[in-house]
């Protein structure tokens, strides 16, 4: 087992999911955690990882010294290299120049951590601070043109530290680098699969739910599809599954949803539908701002979910397909708040259960993709669109109603159609039609119109915690847009959005 001390950074799991393809189980810990508990853990190796803090701050958050006498291989990246360097006795200053971005790297190959690395490479640097001076029994191993200190480490103690990101994809040679830290420093092997996830998660579930009852919300995406796949082996009965129907889903999933996980679909869950599409639509009128939105929605359905509890009786868990990628956005733990996720930053201060389960809430999309594959999911339910749970209501610009969610959804229908029609469906991570808050001049049958402004978005992604958009063919976009300006009442205007995540979201809002 790898253990990652999180110092809050935005990438922190990034580095779990590294390790985790190199077929080595890992825990993701608070930096607080203690180093009695980490030498009970007995882990085979450690690593800190990135963090917006700066070692100079009052109460700076910092490794205890003992951390790196256990005996047990640490490696320190970004900041914690920068607090490995501080607490050993080195110097960490504030940087003449701050390095952001794709830098070139040079390392010293002899080192264990950069065997068969090459000499020079491109790394992704994120740092106003850096390390000034090494601890005295360091050795420099790497440097960029304005970091003098990229890695250092002392091999007899099997302590090494990097400036840069080697866990993010920008990072040429970052995966050697965390296998040869993983595998030949810390001595794992590379033994453990997903079907290890899934079998140690439903133990889990099953020792933590005990005789409980859990109520589990369905959205029908992949997601909380995976998680109520997951709780229905944990405990069978015990488990009842409530869809809400918000009224901002797209065009007919409702009954899509509930042909699959009702009472006439494949599985035997213990399935309840309730149409709230008016009582939402109510909660939105006149909220434009998208963070007031998503945290509407999200307390709406924790209370849907509580009216429905108390008529099932004696509800004590309420599980969801929260994952990883959503938990970061929201800010929880250190990292900014990009935006509130409806089952994450949305949930309300009070919440009527025992305790909220959360079975996936450590792995990325193609991790949960993986774990439905290993429960028996089939493909085209593991493999569909993901969709956020406050659905169209952050799809449509400004305030939502009833007349925009009819456009959008036709609007979105027509896309979906067209992009599998030319073949693109699988070839693109996620793509749908949004309603931009524009409206525009136009002309139609030689008068005029004043319309609406539908903006298609299509990316390209393994981990949806960065993203490219789609190089979709022009004849494609020109075809969907003839159709949606026809078809779409109250639309008279199609763009394309082609800004790649960062510096935009996969959402509009």
């Amino acid at each position: 087992m790898i253990i990652v001390l999180d110092f809050g950074g935005q990438y922190n799991q990034l580095i779990a999911r590294r390790v985790r393809e190199s077929n080595v189980y890992c825990e993701v810990h608070p930096y607080t955690l203690s180093v009695d508990k980490i030498r009970e853990m007995a882990p085979k190796g450690i690593i800190l990882t990135g963090g917006p803090n700066s070692v100079f701050e009052e109460n700076a958050a910092l490794c205890d010294k003992e951390l790196f006498e256990l005996g047990i291989p640490v490696l320190g990246i970004c900041y914690g290299a920068q607090t490995m360097a501080h607490v050993l006795g080195g110097k960490v200053a504030t940087a003449p120049v701050s390095e952001y971005g794709k830098t070139t790297l040079d390392v010293d190959t002899k080192a264990k951590l950069f065997k068969e690395v090459r000499g020079t490479s491109i790394c992704w640097m994120s740092h106003t601070d850096y390390i000034a001076e090494m601890p005295d029994s360091f050795k420099n191993i790497a440097r960029t043109e304005n970091c003098p200190v990229a890695g250092m480490c002392d091999e007899e103690k099997n302590l090494y530290a990097v400036q840069f990101h080697p866990e993010v994809v920008h990072t040429e040679e970052g995966t050697k680098i965390l296998r040869n830290f993983v595998l030949d420093i810390c001595g794992c092997k590379a033994e453990w699969k997903m079907e290890s996830f899934v079998e140690t998660t439903i133990e889990n579930l099953r020792k933590k739910i005990g005789k409980g009852r859990v109520l589990c919300a369905l959205s029908g995406g992949v997601d909380s599809s995976v998680a109520a796949v997951l709780l229905s082996k944990a405990v069978g009965e015990q488990l009842t599954c409530v869809f809400v129907d918000h009224g901002l889903l797209r065009k007919n999933e409702g009954d899509e949803v509930e042909a699959v996980f009702g009472p006439s679909g494949p599985y035997k869950l213990n399935f309840i539908r309730v149409n709230a599409q008016e009582r939402f639509y109510e909660k939105l009128k006149g909220v434009t701002e998208p963070e007031k939105k998503r945290k509407i929605i999200g307390e709406e359905f924790i209370r849907v979910f509580e009216e429905e509890a108390k008529k099932i009786g004696a509800v004590d868990f309420l599980g969801q397909g929260t994952i990883y990628p959503d938990v970061i956005e929201s800010g929880l733990g250190k990292s900014a708040t990009i935006k509130s996720h409806h089952n994450v930053g949305g949930l309300p201060d009070y919440v009527d259960f025992k305790e909220i389960v959360e079975p996936l809430r450590m792995l990325f999309k193609d991790e949960v993709r993986a774990a439905g594959l290993k429960l028996g999911i089939p493909e085209h339910l593991v493999f569909r669109q993901p969709f956020p749970g406050p659905g169209l209501g952050i799809r449509i610009i400004g305030e939502v109603t009833a007349d925009k969610v009819r456009m959008v959804q036709d609007a979105d229908a027509i896309f979906r159609e067209e992009v599998a029609r030319a073949g693109w469906n699988t070839k693109i991570s996620q793509y749908y039609a949004a309603l931009t808050n524009m409206r525009s001049v136009g002309v139609m049958g030689d008068g005029r119109t004043y319309d609406y402004a539908v903006a298609l978005r299509a990316v390209i992604t393994s981990d949806f915690m960065t993203a490219e958009a789609a190089p979709l063919p022009f004849e494609l976009l020109q075809k969907v847009t003839d159709r949606i300006v026809n078809e779409v009442k109250g639309v008279n205007r199609v763009l394309y959005d082609c800004t790649s995540k960062p510096p935009a979201t996969i959402e509009l809002e």
